[in-house]
């Protein structure tokens, strides 16, 4: 028998909560998240105390 289990899951690199990194103003959605500088647009660093960090790439940008 060949065979396997089919991946559970939804689309590979979506992220269901990615409404929480816009607030609309008026007709504009404006940016809450910095951008990761490598990987680019639709990647988001997430905050820390004192750094910022992506989870893709790992970039790692201390706050002062």
């Amino acid at each position: 028998m060949a065979g396997g289990k089919k991946a559970v899951g939804g689309k590979k690199g979506s992220s269901p909560s990615v409404y929480k990194y816009y607030k609309i103003k008026g007709e504009k959605a404006e940016k809450l998240r910095k951008e990761c500088d490598r990987c680019g647009k639709g990647v988001f660093m997430s905050e820390h105390k004192n750094r910022r960090t992506c989870g893709k790439c790992s970039l790692t940008e201390f706050i002062q």
